[in-house]
């Protein structure tokens, strides 16, 4: 079985024919997924596809694009969303300096506050962090020492150094189908040695679609063909990584009930 750990199944590209996005996925032998919020206004649509599909489970977060339109989300707000049994996890949220569609000091903001309700839930963060390594980096130590939780970095594009300092803060590293690309050899690189208890899979679908699929609206079926991936890059059997990329999944949410 394979999970796919980040998806956004209200989106245009998959919405449109979710049943059959699903089922095609599950044919293809994914067992779970996580449907992952961007904005407060996506909340109830994301946890109603949770609860209506036993195996989808939901996240609650402002997405760092969305931060000035959230600048006075409250931290109760975003912590009595989690409440709800299929919510299991908080994102995502993050930095991006790359589109600059949001103050940095407002995603900065909403980024700890997310991680003090991730701290006081046991709820992991899911982040999202372009062009801000450094920026991400500080935060993210800076409150650890101040109390740990879980957390990792979804969609990882990052150096192979960050990759190093987050793993060492205990941070999980999930890798999308942008590791097929011809172009993400760094990536590539970073994927073999990513220790096998702290790597997830997901495919951020609709966006990012591995090869054989370029061109197509990704679909969480397309988890598989970078798994496959993954396993020759690493040099194992592509059972023992959907093993241990469920296993990973299990104990980091450990919310989900599979």
């Amino acid at each position: 079985m394979l999970i796919d750990s980040h998806c956004h199944l209200e989106y245009k590209g998959l919405v449109e024919d979710q049943q059959g996005v699903l089922s095609r996925a599950r044919a293809a032998g994914v067992g779970a997924f996580l449907n992952i919020s961007t904005k407060k206004s996506e909340w109830e649509q994301v946890v109603d596809t949770a609860t209506r599909e036993v195996d989808v489970f939901a996240s609650v977060g402002i997405h760092p694009h969305e931060a000035d339109s959230h600048e006075d989300l409250g931290r109760g707000v975003l912590l009595a969303a989690t409440e709800n049994p299929k919510v299991i996890g908080i994102g995502e949220t993050g930095l991006d300096y790359f589109y600059e569609h949001s103050d940095r000091v407002t995603q900065a903001k909403l980024f700890r506050m997310h991680i003090d309700v991730a701290r006081e839930t046991g709820l992991p963060v899911i982040i999202h962090t372009r062009d801000a390594e450094d920026d991400t980096y500080q935060i993210l130590s800076e409150e650890m020492e101040k109390g740990t939780f879980p957390a990792l970095i979804h969609c990882f594009t990052a150096s192979e150094s960050f990759g190093r300092k987050v793993l060492d803060l205990g941070l999980t590293i999930s890798i999308s189908g942008i590791v097929t690309f011809k172009n993400a050899k760094d990536l590539q690189e970073t994927a073999k040695g990513v220790p096998e208890g702290r790597l997830l899979v997901e495919t951020d679908s609709p966006f990012l679609a591995p090869v054989p699929h370029r061109g197509k609206p990704c679909e969480p079926a397309f988890v598989a063909d970078t798994a496959r991936f993954i396993a020759e890059l690493r040099g194992v059997d592509p059972q023992q990584l959907a093993d241990a990329t469920t296993r990973n999944f299990e104990e980091l949410f450990t919310k989900a009930m599979l």
